[in-house]
């Protein structure tokens, strides 16, 4: 049985973190890094090898995986599928959307695009997430306020969504999003950093457009309504923390001590309390890779954790 212990991966980004991840890993790690990409085989957007995970022999992880794919993957995959982070909103993000797999493909020669989804681990009690336009937006409408940067008239045509620990969220490609600050939370998604900014100059940035231009970019964005009933869609239960409109792309569940975890390459986050993984101490504040060749496994002693992997090809 082989369970990877990883070490946090901060790569440098242009929004403020508040020491979270630092706290909730125990440490070490960077205070001031907003962000830790946990078992990435993913690079920043034109920054490689930015966001690439080492395993603690040295190896870069995406090169130990395409050097033995079966046995990190297992027979039916060619690649992960999927990046989780840990994610510390230190100031409220920028609002921003994620192409889908079908824009990513045409212009950005990728088959994936970036849905993600939200595990919330803490939040003051104010806090929020910014999610959908509440109203239909005319394209003209959208690109007037990029264009003029009227940001404030942009956030309040959103829904505005209180969010508190336990609580998980999917958001799909296409849907324009802020983190609220004052949370912390694990974020599971498509295996790229593609995101056009819809506003960018107050977080010290020329643009947001991945170099294709606003009149292209703007065009993967999601104009359409979005109620509170269409929204709540976005929830799964408290095991199944996602709905089905995830499992095209990954997989997120909590497990508990006395549980079994499947096999299959995934990410495990421990959320909460302290016990053992097959031969492995774990504790709250670990990130663990777990690969194919792990088998599979239980779960031991007074511990909760996040399991999330990409789905079946």
């Amino acid at each position: 049985m082989t369970v990877f212990a990883l070490a946090a991966n901060q790569p440098e980004t242009f929004y403020r973190g508040a020491g979270r991840i630092a706290g909730f890993r125990n440490g070490p790690a960077l205070p001031d890094r907003p962000e830790d990409w946990v078992g990435s085989v993913t690079s920043r957007f034109e920054l490689a090898p930015a966001g690439l995970s080492t395993l603690d022999d040295g190896r870069v992880l995406a090169e130990a995986i395409a050097a033995d794919p079966a046995w990190w993957l297992g027979p039916a995959r060619t690649d992960t599928g999927v990046l989780v982070k840990l994610l510390d909103a230190g100031q409220r993000l920028p609002l921003h959307v994620h192409p889908d797999r079908r824009f990513a493909d045409a212009h950005l020669a990728s088959p994936y695009g970036k849905t993600e989804a939200w595990v919330i681990v803490s939040a003051r009690p104010d806090a929020y997430v910014h999610l959908g336009f509440a109203r239909d937006v005319a394209s003209a409408e959208l690109e007037a306020w990029v264009r003029d940067r009227r940001t404030d008239e942009m956030l309040a045509a959103t829904n505005k969504i209180p969010v508190a620990a336990g609580d998980a969220i999917l958001c799909p490609a296409g849907l324009p999003h802020a983190i609220g600050d004052g949370i912390l939370l694990v974020e599971v998604q498509e295996p790229t950093d593609f995101s056009v900014l819809l506003e960018y100059e107050n977080f010290g940035l020329a643009d947001g457009h991945l170099g294709l231009g606003y009149d292209l970019a703007l065009e993967c964005v999601d104009r359409g309504g979005w109620s509170r009933s269409r929204l709540a869609g976005l929830r799964g239960t408290a095991v199944r923390l996602l709905p089905e409109a995830a499992d095209e792309f990954f997989s997120a569940r909590r497990v508990y001590g006395g549980d079994r975890v499947e096999r299959g390459f995934s990410i495990l986050v421990v959320v909460g309390g302290e016990g053992r993984l097959g031969g492995l101490a774990v504790r709250h504040g670990d990130t663990l890779l777990i690969p194919y060749a792990a088998g599979e496994l239980t779960l031991h002693g007074q511990v909760e954790a996040v399991r999330l992997a990409a789905s079946p090809h």
